[in-house]
């Protein structure tokens, strides 16, 4: 059997989600079939370019303990009783 284009109907879409889509649509000058495709290629990890982490769940535990730096941070923490007067 040959794979070609399908298509599907999504029922129930939640106000939010059908309101951003149309929203997405008109922004991009395009269909809101195509933006749904879009989102779901994007969503699925199927985009041609690459989904953009706005997060630094990759910074997690990559801590390196330094104590230059701890010493670095103490110094910046000593308060001078002369300057809060």
């Amino acid at each position: 059997m040959k794979a070609g284009p399908g298509q599907i109907t999504i029922r129930k879409v939640p106000r939010q989600l059908n309101a951003a889509l149309r929203k997405k649509a008109t922004r991009g000058g395009m269909s809101i079939n195509s933006a749904g495709i879009e989102a779901m290629k994007k969503g699925l990890g199927l985009a041609d370019e690459p989904v953009r982490q706005r997060d630094l769940d990759f910074l997690a535990g990559t801590w390196i303990e330094d104590p230059k730096f701890d010493a670095a941070l103490e110094a910046q923490r000593k308060i001078e009783p002369a300057t809060w007067k």
